[in-house]
């Protein structure tokens, strides 16, 4: 019986390998945040969505970051960017989409 146990998850192991572990919602914005931080300089601050673009085989994740910081902070001034991942992480391209105040709504 000892060796089904381990046959079972030789043949699970093999499994994951063969379909590729993808990452979580999660793992995959912590990934853009990082991006954005390490290729502009700029603070992050949030993902504002994430969306799976199929045509492309690619993550879609937009995040805003602090680009300059005023007083009051309504005036800050953010960028948002667009961060394509592919499934394992690897960034495939980014690209500043919108630059706006922080107390501008959206449209104006």
């Amino acid at each position: 019986m000892a060796a089904n146990n381990g046959n079972n998850r030789n043949d699970d192991a093999d499994e994951d390998e063969a379909t590729g572990a993808r990452l979580s919602a999660a793992e995959l914005s912590r990934a853009a945040l990082t991006t954005v931080r390490e290729l502009t300089g700029y603070r992050p601050e949030a993902v504002t969505a994430l969306e799976w673009d199929g045509e492309a085989g690619t993550w879609q994740i937009t995040v805003d970051a602090l680009e300059l910081e005023r007083i009051p902070n309504t005036t800050d001034l953010l960028g948002e960017y667009l961060v394509q991942l592919d499934q394992d992480g690897t960034l495939r391209g980014y690209h500043r989409s919108r630059r706006y105040q922080r107390g501008q709504a959206d449209g104006q």
